[in-house]
């Protein structure tokens, strides 16, 4: 009788950020994720171990060494409270050897710089809303209003808010200024397209495969008010906009809509070289148009957020689905050595 596969849980534990304290609860959920990965991974019959990744590197990796696991399940968000950091430690994983559920770190850094990942989308003929790169704040204005600023290198929404869609030249270099202060890095300009917001999940399960289309509700947003997915109507559950911007899955949208959502966020998937599973975000303007705002290779899988919603709406267990990602990380299993070219 072959022995279940060992499976180590690995997930960066919250550390403080140089930057931006008040934004700390979309780090702190990862080790909620992780605990429910676990659950699900355990109820199929396998070993599981949860290893936080906390400030020693060292200790990390000796205490996965000490496993021995036969696969990862990867749910590190970033390293030491720096999310830029989150390819390097799929990075260090591919050094050593070692499979893992998820993406590589090629497309993680890649997804991670949001104009870098535009401009590869672009010139692969998928539609992205126009943009530009602040490095300084006072760069010669290249787009035209309305737009939405944003840092270039941050995830779940951390940076954005109501105020992030700017109007007028003030404004612009108002926001652009706070972005480089706070998370000293460049800036993303980009058109605001002000309409529909949608996101679709990807699943790679012998091929990538669109999940159902999930749209944000913003008819009960306040008229004087951006219609965005900002960092407080995310995260914060008392929040008025949280209230006010629910995900509806699936989506009320027609065939038409929805096969080019789908074929679009599968597009993006392979171009931007997914594997496993990502989230594709669009936003579409008032003629019907699609664009993409950004890959995310990295989403989140708890059993609340998005991606769950969309594997229950296409009706796939939250437990089996972690049961093709472990399978999918010991089919890419390294059996000799890892320099070869052979680890994906």
């Amino acid at each position: 009788m072959t022995a279940a596969p060992n499976v180590a849980i690995v997930y960066n534990a919250y550390e403080p950020r140089p930057t931006a304290t008040g934004e700390r609860l979309s780090e702190e959920s990862v080790a909620e994720m992780a605990q429910q990965a676990q659950e699900a991974v355990r109820s199929l019959g396998l070993g599981t171990t949860l290893v936080p990744l906390q400030r020693s590197l060292l200790n990390f990796l000796n205490r996965v060494k000490e496993l021995n696991p036969d696969a990862l399940v990867n749910l590190c968000e970033g390293y030491f409270g720096r999310p830029q950091w989150e390819s390097n430690v799929a990075g260090i994983f591919e050094l050593l050897g070692l499979t893992f559920t998820g993406n590589g770190a090629k497309t993680l850094a890649l997804c991670q710089d949001k104009f870098k990942a535009k401009a590869v989308l672009k010139a692969s003929g998928l539609p992205t809303a126009p943009a530009q790169l602040m490095l300084k704040g006072d760069e010669p204005l290249e787009l035209r209003f309305p737009l939405i600023v944003k840092p270039n290198a941050e995830d779940a929404s951390l940076g954005v808010y109501p105020e992030s869609v700017v109007r007028d030249e003030e404004a612009l270099r108002r926001q652009v200024r706070r972005c480089l202060d706070n998370y000293k890095q460049p800036v993303l300009v980009e058109a605001f397209i002000d309409g529909r917001e949608f996101n679709v999940s990807v699943m790679e399960n012998g091929e990538a495969k669109a999940l159902p289309v999930s749209e944000i509700d913003y008819s009960a947003m306040p008229k004087d008010m951006p219609r965005i997915l900002g960092y407080d109507a995310k995260w914060f559950e008392d929040h008025p906009l949280y209230q006010k911007t629910p995900p509806v899955c699936p989506a009320p949208v027609d065939d038409g809509t929805r096969a080019r959502l789908q074929g679009l966020a599968e597009a993006a998937f392979r171009t931007m070289g997914c594997r496993d599973y990502a989230r594709v975000d669009f936003r579409m303007d008032a003629k019907g148009r699609p664009f993409i705002l950004e890959v995310n290779p990295n989403p989140d899988i708890s059993t609340n957020a998005g991606y769950a919603r969309a594997l229950k709406a296409a009706g796939i267990e939250y437990a089996a689905f972690w049961g093709v990602m472990v399978d999918n990380a010991l089919k890419r299993r390294t059996v000799n050595d890892p320099s070869d070219g052979s680890a994906r």
